[in-house]
């Protein structure tokens, strides 16, 4: 009994020890009760919820290509619906957090819509809204053309070039529709030649394998003076290896280089004195096998001295003033000596169907030492002619 009794005393010294240590008073007081910051702050009153309608009642002349909205505010949307005056439902969507809904589709042309909206707020009461509007009735309709074809590949020097049918007074409304996209993203802008033709360049030739989306998304967006974007155009385009080629008038030749190794060297004739082929940097437009080259498209009737008329079998155009590589059997001999053409870039049929088979719309062909003028940066798709500084110089 006696040593139950000794233990007994030793487990109430430890307890008593370790109630002591766990006090935070020196006298030995229990700690007062402090009021937690989440339990003394006062929880936020219930609120109705407030529905904000764009466009707003009694609106007119909406831009149709615009998106319709409801934003809610002190609570979560509910049911939302677009209908026009035939009773057609327009497509929409509300957003996945609850503030509000979003027109998933455009709206036509002077018409009149209304769009109910409901919503539930803190309070939890529901709440409806309405608004009628009209949109505008267009002036004019501009549509627009791009220059690619839906799943093409290009070259690495490919300019995107914008044509609207008519003239755009709101150049930085239309900016603003046209998007360019690429992965991965690459640094470009826009630059104006006239009112009707926008061209969108990279700072530096494209990097082969980039994907390029584009979308003209013009239909129902004011483009200024009355004028609004008749349809949508786009395009989704792959940048293909870099293929760029040289062709210098001094040695006659023309070297080619894919992914800037040298593949090939053919002979070529370019302009002879008096028809001296531009210097500069083109870059291909387009591709064609069976093509009569006439002097006509440059200003000289066929049938006027120097004048000509002449069936080739692969023409690739380089210049909208009609300059081309093409087959030339009839100059063989002289090139890779000489230069006998009117402008043009002589080569054998052989050399000129290689090359053809090998290129893409987008590649680059640099002409030097040729005695002939500066090519103009407007002249074809020769962008590369302007540094990039140059480039993002505003031009009319």
């Amino acid at each position: 009994m006696r040593g139950v009794t000794v233990r007994l005393l030793v487990v109430a010294g430890v307890v008593g020890l370790s109630l002591a240590g766990c006090s935070s008073s020196p006298s030995g007081e229990p700690p007062r009760e402090t009021a937690s910051a989440s339990s003394s702050a006062p929880k936020p009153a219930p609120k109705p919820a407030v529905l904000t309608l764009t466009p707003a009642k009694d609106a007119k002349d909406v831009a149709p290509g615009e998106p319709v909205s409801v934003a809610v505010a002190e609570g979560k949307v509910g049911d939302v619906k677009l209908t026009g005056a035939d009773g057609k439902v327009v497509a929409g969507k509300p957003r996945s957090d609850g503030s509000g809904w979003d027109s998933a589709e455009p709206l036509g042309y002077g018409k009149t819509y209304k769009l109910t909206a409901t919503a539930t707020g803190s309070d939890g009461k529901p709440v409806t809204a309405e608004s009628t509007f009209s949109t505008v009735k267009p002036a004019r309709q501009l549509g627009v053309s791009v220059n690619l074809v839906e799943g093409e590949t290009v070259g690495v020097g490919m300019p995107l070039i914008f044509t609207f049918t008519g003239n755009v007074t709101d150049k930085a409304a239309a900016e603003k529709a046209l998007k360019v996209s690429a992965e991965p993203a690459t640094e470009g802008a826009f630059r104006w030649s006239g009112d009707k033709q926008v061209t969108w360049r990279p700072k530096d030739y494209w990097k082969s394998g980039t994907k390029i989306k584009v979308d003209a998304a013009v239909y129902g967006k004011p483009l200024g003076g009355g004028s609004y974007g008749r349809e949508d155009k786009g395009a989704n385009v792959t940048v293909g290896d870099k293929l760029v080629a040289v062709a210098d008038g001094g040695s006659h030749q023309m070297t080619v280089t894919i992914n800037d190794k040298e593949v090939k060297t053919m002979p070529t004739s370019m302009g002879k004195p008096g028809h001296n082929t531009p210097q500069g940097t083109y870059t291909v437009m387009s591709e064609h096998t069976g093509y009569t080259m006439n002097s006509a498209t440059y200003g000289v009737p066929e049938d006027a001295p120097g004048g000509y008329s002449t069936f080739v079998q692969y023409a690739v155009r380089l210049s909208y003033s009609g300059i081309f590589y093409h087959s030339a059997p009839w100059s063989v001999r002289q090139q890779g000596h000489s230069n006998v053409s009117h402008g043009c870039l002589n080569l054998s049929p052989e050399n000129t169907k290689w090359l053809m088979d090998t290129s893409k719309k987008g590649d680059v062909v640099t002409v030097q030492n040729s005695g002939g003028p500066k090519l103009e940066p407007t002249d074809g798709w020769s962008v590369w002619q302007l540094s990039w500084d140059e480039w993002r110089t505003a031009a009319n």
